[in-house]
């Protein structure tokens, strides 16, 4: 089962405390390359030798293709409900704006927004090793 990290913090769904396993499966893409259908969901606002950040828009209907994630800690701008699919299953998660959580990595996840409102999230990626 999934543990919220805090009450007003994201849902675990969509978010991790386990250490990432692997970097990924190399033929996944990162969360800033997956997109949805061909289309690109995540606009990579800033990048430099430290970190990088993008802002991800999911629009109902849309979601982000099966991706990993490094460590990273992210923002919700605007909150909605995403069905989450993971190695534990699929979970809707109820997001609400301003939430923010840290991960210390997800092996892969997909994502697609079934709720009315779009969800936008900022993802801040420190860059290393």
């Amino acid at each position: 089962m999934r543990k919220a990290t805090s009450l007003l913090l994201l849902p675990a769904a969509l978010s991790t405390t386990a250490p990432l396993a692997a970097q990924s499966d190399e033929t996944l893409p990162s969360a800033f390359d997956a997109g949805w259908n061909g289309e690109d969901v995540c606009e990579r606002l800033f990048e430099n030798a430290e970190m990088r950040v993008a802002r991800c828009t999911f629009p109902s209907g849309i979601g982000h293709e099966r991706h990993y994630h490094r460590p990273h800690w992210g923002y919700i701008l605007q909150g909605g409900t995403m069905r989450i699919t993971d190695a534990d299953g699929t979970e809707d998660v109820t997001t609400e704006s301003g939430g923010n959580w840290w991960s210390d990595g997800v092996e892969w996840h997909e994502a697609v927004n079934v709720g009315s409102e779009t969800s936008v999230y900022l993802i801040v990626e420190p860059k290393g090793e």
